[in-house]
This record gives structure tokens, C-alpha cells and sequence, in this order.
């Protein structure tokens, strides 16, 4: 029982809560997304979105698009009906009440937990005896859907989705155990991983497959640490270390080769960035280094040829995939919003790993510019592919008959807040800037921080102890790296100007002399109730230059200003942005717009105005243009 309560506390080192150590889990916890109150302009606008707006939304959409009476058609199998939508249809109820559980342990709602544990009658009700459940199938087991093949399993490496429906479903299930302590989804998600941990491997009577697409890997390394039964990891290492070695092998889905001889992004990007989470969720919890290898080289070709400026990764729209090296379109650029998303989960735990401020440095990229373009301020309209330029064909829907974008988008804000800080020992990581007040224990005893800006329009950040019973700890400030004259963590992008870059720190208005470890300035001290921490970035307008390989920007330039990409916008611009024009050697002034797209600090180039690019189209679809000719 001791073991058992051990590791459920320790389920939150897979990005809910605590990491368990070098031996069973990530060197470097998180500190969870439980432990940070959100009072922050910028995140709590969106926050407030997805609390009110998009997560209601979604589950209103899995009432009219037959979601719902998918899994009762399912109690019901009828050889007559034509099975219609997606093999993957189920995950969008899945994924929806992950997100609301995670609402449900910031905001407490009886309604809406009553609502999950109705939809949770049906999903329970569709379940075989033996815990199979893919509605794709059950529906109409005699003429499933097209992609599910006429056994189990049969079309799984390609497009049955049957373990990437277990995969999102663990993933909610966890969520909804820890917000509500209700077995009611976790017993229905452990009895489908029992189900497919008896059929898949390589014993008598069962059968040798992999993940068509990834996700089950780092669902089943986080079920492992709820349960503390190891045969979950066991298969989460299965299909990793099976992979490139079953009778399908395409780089679409990563099965060219195995894993441990890979060394470039290939293929669609949502399934790479699960599986390279899930490379890392492995790696952690069983210490193999080899895997940790793998997924070293793999960041290092991605980050340094294949990672759009907004953080955004898949060059592709066929197959929504990551091009050749420097193969990095604007106009045709699909960066699947929920390749972004999976991009951060790579980061975050290529971070919990190495403890080096350069995955943040990516990751904070990608959430502000590459992530939350894909939905609206208002949370109520989506994108699928985030083009880094328009000719007037991208609007946001309100709605996708593939919604995994809007659905992935529920399930990721609001865990946002478990990002800001980390924890190792008596090490304190600030990793993100946002208004908001954070308790957590540093070896075992309570510190409480409370954190001031309006980041990310201005540099100013104060940090205040409000409680220390840690007595001496490291507090570890990530200095991001456009604040170290860094566009990326690779020479892919770089500063094309002189402007000045640089930050101060201050404690107790004194300056202080730190040191400066893996893009962390580093105070030790004895902490006291009162003290105070004053950071302040130099937030200038920079201009942007790509690598010369990468064609479709040569001879261009782009702008950003902190963690903030920019973009010309058709409403604020008279002639075409598709040829607007600009020179290093510009004067760029930054304007405070509090009347425009929620608020937000426009830049001004002569005549030309930019916005920042998370905030385009909203307005109307028309001309974007992130990368502009070099006069």
C-alpha cells in the first residue's frame, strides 16, 4: 500500500506533478500546474477562454457530432449501419475531459464533474469484457470502418488509431483520477491497457505491432507510475524498442528505422513529437541511455534545420510532415497546431532531463506564437495549419470534422501553468514569466513566490518570497536566449541587427553578480519573507535573418520582440504585405494598442505596421506575411 500511494503521488513527473529522481523518473520535477494561481493579463485572458468558451464548446460539439452516440451505438452493434466520421473519433471525448479535469482541480464544479461521470456511463457501457473499446469497430464489427482492418490490431500500424485511442485515453483518465480521486475512467483505461499489454508482443498467442500513430508510449510510462505496475512501462518500451522492426516501415510514421538508429525529424510531426515525448518518458523512468542518445540527436537535426521561426515544426500539408533539411515554406507551411503542442511536451521533457534553458527557450517560442495562433482570443475559433504567410485562403472555423486541433487545444491550456517552474532538490527553476503566485515544497517544506509582469509586452519581472520554511535554496532565473542575443539554440536563426540585448537583476534593489549555468542566473541565498527579485530584460524590436539554406527566406527578414514573432496584417497596411519591404538599418517603434486585438503592443516599421503573429486573422481573412523582402 505504501509503494502504491508512493508512485500515485509521483504520477505527476509525466507533466502533472513531481519528478521521483534519477532512478525512477526525470532528474528535475515539475512543479504542477496545482501549485501556480494565474493572476497574469495575457494568460489569464486565455485561461478565462478556455474555461468558458472552448472546453464547453467542445464537449457541445461531441453532443452534435455523434460522438456520444458513437459509444452507444457501440452497446448495439448493428451489420446495416455505415460507420462515418474518424477511426480516432473517440479521442475528442477523451481529450476534452482531460482538459476539463484539469479545470476541475483549479476551479472545483460539481456540474461539470456530473457531466463527465455521464459521458463516462456511456464510454463504461461500450467496453467488451475483455476491455477492448474503439467505437470504429464495435459499431458495426461486421463492416467497421474502413481504416480498422477486419481483426483487431490488423490495421493498426497504418490507420486503425487502436492505440492511439488507448493512448488519449489513458492521458484523460490520469487527469480525471487526479482531479476528482473517481476510479470511474481510470478503470476503464486500465482495463483497455490490460487488454492490449495481453495481445501485443512477442509471446505465445499474441501478436508483434507498434503505434500507426504515437501517443501510447507516454500514456502507458504515466499509468505505470499511477499503478505501480510495471508491465505498462514494459509496453511502453515495447513499442519503442519494436519499432522499424514489424513488417510496416515508413518514415510517415517513424518505423523506417529503429529508434535508437534514427537521427532525423522525418515523417508526420504530431506522431514524431509524441514519440520522441515518449523516447524521453522511457528514457527516464528505465535510465537508458541509449535512448536518451537518440532523442539528443534527433533534437539537434530539428532544431538546427527544421523548426519554423514561430516554433511551429511540419513543413508538409502531405502528410502533414517535417520536410527535408532547411525545407521551411512560409505560404505552404502547414505547423499542425497540434504538432506545436507536441513540440512543448518534447521540450519540456528534453528540459526535465538535461535541466538546460534552451528547450525552454524553444518551448516558450512555440507557445507564444506557434501554439496559441490556433486559437482565437475568444477561444471559440481554431487553426489547423499555422502558415507563416497567407494570400488570403486561411480563416479560422469554428469547428473541424477532424477536430483533433481544437480538442488538443482543451486539453493543453490549462495546463500551462505547470510550465512556469521546476524543482530539483533545493534548486527553485523559473522557467516561465507570468503574473501569478506559486507553493511548493523544496525539500519537503513550503516556499511560496509571487511573480509580477506584464510579460510578454514589457522585460520587468518581480519575484516576491512570501514564505521560506526551505531555509537556503538556488533560485534559478532563466535567461532566455533572444535576452543573449539567441534567436534559437542552433545558427538556423540569428540577430540581423546591432540593437543592444542584455538584463539586470536586482535583489532587494541591490545588483547582483550570479552565476550563469545553462542559461539560468543562479542566486543562492537564505531566503527571507519579503525579499524581492527584480529582473529586467532589454525588450527590443529585433530584425531576424534564416540560414542561407533555407530558401524560402533568403533575401528576407523577420521581426520579433521578446518571445513575440510579428507579422504584417492586410486591416493595418495600405498596398500588398506580400511585398512589403524592410531593412535592418530600420528605425522600428514599438505602440501600445490597448483598443486592438485584446490589447497588444503594435511595431512600426516607416508606414508598415506589425502585429504580433499569435493575433492575425481575426479580422478577416486577407494578406499575412511573417518573412518580408530586405530592401
Amino acid at each position: 500500500m505504501k509503494k502504491f500511494l508512493i508512485l500515485t503521488l509521483a504520477a505527476a513527473a509525466l507533466l502533472s506533478c513531481r519528478g521521483t529522481g534519477p532512478q525512477t523518473g526525470y532528474p528535475i520535477g515539475q512543479v504542477p500546474f496545482t501549485d501556480v494561481k494565474v493572476s497574469d493579463t495575457f494568460w489569464g485572458a486565455r485561461l478565462q477562454a478556455s474555461r468558458e468558451v472552448t472546453i464547453p464548446l467542445a464537449f457541445s460539439k461531441c453532443e452534435e457530432t455523434g460522438r456520444y452516440d458513437n459509444f452507444v451505438r457501440a452497446t448495439r452493434p448493428d451489420s446495416t449501419y455505415r460507420v462515418r466520421g474518424y477511426s480516432f473519433d473517440d479521442t475528442d471525448v477523451y481529450k476534452t475531459i482531460e482538459g476539463a479535469s484539469y479545470l476541475l482541480q483549479t476551479y472545483p464544479d460539481p456540474k461539470l464533474e456530473a457531466y463527465i461521470d455521464s459521458v463516462l456511463v456511456l464510454v463504461a457501457a461500450a467496453q467488451e469484457p475483455d476491455g477492448y473499446l474503439n467505437t470504429a469497430r464495435q459499431m458495426n464489427p461486421w463492416h467497421p470502418h474502413p481504416w480498422m482492418g477486419k481483426e483487431r490490431w490488423e490495421q493498426v500500424e497504418e490507420l486503425s488509431h487502436e492505440f492511439y485511442n488507448l493512448g488519449h485515453m489513458v492521458e484523460g483518465a490520469v487527469a480525471h483520477y487526479q482531479a476528482t480521486g473517481k476510479r470511474n475512467f481510470l478503470d476503464i483505461a486500465i482495463k483497455y491497457a490490460d487488454c492490449v499489454c495481453a495481445a501485443i508482443g512477442d509471446g505465445e498467442g499474441q501478436v508483434a505491432r507498434v503505434p500507426g500513430h504515437q501517443i501510447a508510449e507516454m500514456a502507458l510510462s504515466k499509468l505505470y507510475l499511477v499503478t505501480g505496475d510495471r508491465k505498462y512501462l514494459e509496453q511502453a518500451k515495447y513499442f519503442l524498442d519494436k519499432r522499424g522492426r514489424t513488417a510496416h516501415r515508413d518514415p510517415y510514421n517513424q518505423s523506417h528505422l529503429p529508434i535508437l538508429e534514427q537521427d532525423e525529424a522525418v515523417g508526420h510531426a504530431v506522431r514524431a513529437e509524441y514519440m520522441y515525448s515518449g523516447i524521453a518518458d522511457v528514457a527516464a523512468l528505465t535510465g537508458d541511455q541509449a535512448y536518451i542518445d537518440a532523442i539528443d540527436r534527433i533534437w539537434e537535426n530539428l532544431v538546427s534545420k527544421k523548426l519554423y521561426l514561430t516554433g511551429g515544426v511540419g513543413a508538409r500539408h502531405a502528410g502533414e510532415a517535417f520536410g527535408d533539411n532547411y525545407e521551411l515554406p512560409n505560404l505552404s507551411s502547414y505547423c499542425e497546431t497540434c504538432a506545436a503542442i507536441g513540440n512543448v511536451y518534447t521540450n519540456y521533457r528534453m528540459f526535465l532531463l538535461h535541466g538546460d534553458a534552451r528547450y525552454i527557450d524553444v518551448l516558450e517560442r512555440t507557445l507564444y506564437n506557434g501554439v496559441i495562433s490556433g486559437v482565437a482570443l475568444d477561444g471559440g475559433t481554431f487553426f489547423y495549419p499555422n502558415p507563416l504567410a497567407s494570400d488570403g485562403r486561411h480563416h479560422r472555423e469554428p469547428w473541424f470534422g477532424c477536430a483533433c486541433c481544437p480538442s488538443n487545444i482543451c486539453r493543453f491550456i490549462p495546463s500551462v501553468p505547470g510550465y512556469v517552474y521546476a524543482a530539483e532538490g533545493k534548486d527553485l527553476y523559473v522557467n516561465l514569466y507570468m503574473s501569478n503566485t506559486m507553493t511548493h515544497k523544496l525539500g519537503g517544506r513550503d516556499v511560496t513566490l509571487t511573480q509580477d509582469t506584464m510579460y510578454p509586452w514589457y522585460g520587468g519581472v518581480c519575484i516576491t518570497v512570501d514564505e521560506n520554511k526551505a531555509g537556503t535554496f538556488t533560485l534559478r532565473l532563466r535567461i532566455p536566449g533572444w535576452a543573449r542575443g539567441e534567436v534559437v539554440p542552433s545558427d538556423l536563426y540569428a540577430f540581423a541587427d546591432q540593437r543592444p540585448d542584455g538584463y539586470r537583476i536586482r535583489v532587494n534593489g541591490e545588483d547582483v553578480q550570479g552565476t550563469l549555468d545553462k542559461g539560468y542566473f543562479c542566486i543562492t541565498r537564505a531566503w527571507k519573507p519579503g525579499d524581492q527579485v527584480d529582473v529586467e530584460f532589454r525588450m527590443e524590436p529585433r530584425f531576424v535573418r534564416a540560414h542561407e539554406a533555407v530558401e524560402a527566406d533568403r533575401g528576407r527578414l523577420a521581426v520579433e520582440r521578446g518571445p513575440l514573432v510579428y507579422c504584417a496584417e492586410w486591416p493595418d497596411n495600405e498596398g500588398d504585405v506580400l511585398e512589403a519591404e524592410v531593412s535592418a538599418s530600420d528605425e522600428l517603434r514599438v505602440e501600445s494598442r490597448r483598443d486592438l486585438l485584446g490589447g497588444i503592443q503594435v511595431i512600426r516599421d516607416g508606414d508598415l505596421t506589425l502585429i504580433p503573429y499569435y493575433a492575425w486573422c481575426h479580422r478577416g481573412p486577407g494578406h499575412m506575411q511573417v518573412w518580408m523582402k530586405e530592401r
